[in-house]
């Protein structure tokens, strides 16, 4: 009689490492568990309904529901056009009256002129619609831009300045500068926007400039909430400039030129006051003739009485174009 053969159950082997880990497992699992079932839950930052924002652009003013947002202001305010106004009638300014007409056709600037010359400004409106809200109409010649040709350099030539005076003069926003002669603000239209409102001021004399100053480069450029003090004068009369301010920065590009010796070392006699003690500086271009033509000693004497000293010559050179600036520096010593 043949004997079946019975099969034993399997016998499953666990170590007690093996066990150990398991444990160690189901109990970090169980404490996260109990610690998100104990954790109050975090509190409700959402509104119920969406933000209401009003908005001002252009003049118009108008509730939106997207997300609640702040921004500047992009387009002038009634207090820039009136600020505008004020400058050129403080300045005494005059230009033509322009009579607005119906479009023109794209042309080159030389044709633009033309066009705008013979039919005395530029307008899409027609009867009383015509009155633009400036009531301050551009001269065909700033549209056109002349103005850029009227320097010996090209007028990008504007930002090479400003960087090396503003980095050899070591200016922050809150630095306050002088231009002497600022034309129609090649150089000024880069610290204008650099530095805080009401914190350049200039003196220039001729009209043209100033009109292209006021009515063409700072509202195309956006900067009429800077608020520059740009004022009309000669024979270097700083009078009508705050007499309690004083400048990190005075700088004269290519103006001493075409003044008499006599009348520059008046203007340094009247600006040395103003210039900030040892940081402040004092940037003349081109030459100082009317320091050498004195001789050596006698320019270091005038200089000393005035509180000055020459602190040397500069090159900077243009990242732009094949040409480089000659700048003599001067710091005042006495407080």
């Amino acid at each position: 009689m043949a004997l079946s053969s019975t099969s034993l159950p399997k016998t499953v082997v666990i170590s007690v490492p093996v066990l150990v880990l398991s444990a160690a497992g189901a109990a970090i699992f169980l404490f996260f568990l109990l610690s998100s079932l104990s954790s109050p839950p975090p509190p409700c930052i959402c509104s119920t309904s969406p933000a209401t924002v009003t908005t001002t652009t252009g003049g118009f003013s108008g509730d939106t529901n997207f997300q609640s947002y702040k921004r500047e202001r992009i387009s002038a305010t009634v207090d820039d056009i009136e600020w505008v106004k004020s400058q050129i009638e403080a300045n005494g300014l005059h230009m033509a009256d322009n009579v607005l007409r119906k479009g023109i056709n794209p042309r080159t600037r030389q044709q633009q002129l033309q066009d705008l010359l013979q039919f005395k400004g530029i307008s899409h409106y027609e009867g009383e619609e015509a009155k633009n809200h400036t009531a301050l109409p551009c001269p065909g010649e700033l549209l056109v831009e002349e103005h850029h040709s009227n320097y010996g350099e090209p007028w990008a030539g504007g930002r090479d300045v400003f960087e090396f005076l503003a980095e050899s003069a070591h200016l922050t926003p809150y630095s306050r500068v002088l231009e002497i002669g600022c034309g129609t603000l090649r150089v000024g239209l880069h610290f204008i926007r650099y530095l805080n409102p009401e914190h350049f001021h200039c003196l220039e004399r001729d009209e043209l400039s100033l009109m292209a100053a006021f009515r063409y480069e700072l509202p195309s450029q956006g900067l009429l909430h800077k608020r520059p003090q740009i004022v009309k004068g000669q024979d270097m009369d700083f009078s009508k400039f705050d007499s309690g301010v004083m400048y990190d920065l005075i700088y004269a590009s290519a103006v001493f030129l075409h003044m008499p010796d006599s009348l520059v070392w008046v203007g340094l006699e009247m600006l040395a006051g103003r210039l900030k003690p040892i940081d402040g500086r004092i940037f003349v271009s081109h030459n100082i003739k009317f320091c050498s033509r004195l001789g050596g000693e006698e320019c270091t004497k005038r200089l000393t009485k005035l509180g000055l000293e020459y602190l040397g010559k500069y090159m900077h050179d243009s990242l732009l174009f094949n040409h480089y600036e000659i700048w003599y520096g001067f710091r005042r010593t006495t407080a």
